[in-house]
């Protein structure tokens, strides 16, 4: 038995490295976008906007993955990157979306109502601060196209700073922003003492974040 076990030990490693590479595939897919997506950030005004990137909020019950804030005299904006290649087929309220690759397709949580769930742990943690405007924004990667159907900004990342400086109307002054950027900073990561029960916010918790 064990000679049997050294002899195909290549065909055992092989399988075990395909095991691995598939589990692992869909998060370094989300990391090369969300560099991506920093990386355009980076060239945003530091005197108007503030950015941090992967913040962890905890509130009401709640935990928050959000892959990027930008704040501004201008509003909070929120950002959920997507890698997807294909066409990415959709409307507004629908809970999926369809990826269509050739004649593949592939359902995919609808990232508008995933982004509407960042905004309510992040209205939660700012909730002294009533006079902020949200402005989320989904952001796909250069490798899909896509076909939907939404008032929502949900754009490519060559479009990411125009639809960002699109909005010019003072809502803040520079106190407040670097001040909410601070608070932010601050619970970044931070589990609070009256939270026994936390929910990710994910396809599962989708009832519970829009009643």
């Amino acid at each position: 038995m064990v000679d049997k076990v050294i002899e195909f030990w290549p065909l055992w490693l092989l399988l075990f490295l395909t095991l691995v590479i598939k589990i692992i595939r869909p998060l370094i897919k989300g990391i090369i976008g969300e560099i991506a997506v920093a990386f355009v950030l980076k060239f945003l005004s530091k005197k108007n906007y503030r950015v941090i990137h992967d913040v962890t909020l905890y509130g009401d019950g709640y935990k928050s993955q959000i892959d990027h804030i930008v704040v501004s005299k201008f509003g909070v904006f929120v950002i959920e990157t997507k890698n997807y290649k294909g066409w990415i087929l959709g409307s507004e309220r629908a809970q999926y979306w369809t990826q269509v690759i050739y004649k593949s397709k592939k359902k995919l949580y609808n990232p508008i109502l995933q982004n509407y769930g960042h905004i309510k742990a992040l209205k939660s943690t700012l909730s002294n601060y009533p006079s902020i405007k949200y402005i989320p924004i989904v952001v796909f990667t250069w490798k899909s196209t896509l076909k939907i159907n939404t008032s929502s900004e949900v754009v490519k990342i060559f479009s990411l700073l125009r639809t960002i400086k699109r909005y010019k109307q003072n809502i803040l002054s520079d106190f407040l922003k670097d001040e909410i950027f601070e608070v932010i900073k601050s619970n970044n990561g931070k589990k609070h003492k009256n939270q026994s029960r936390l929910i990710k916010i994910s396809e599962n918790s989708h009832q519970r974040i829009f009643q």
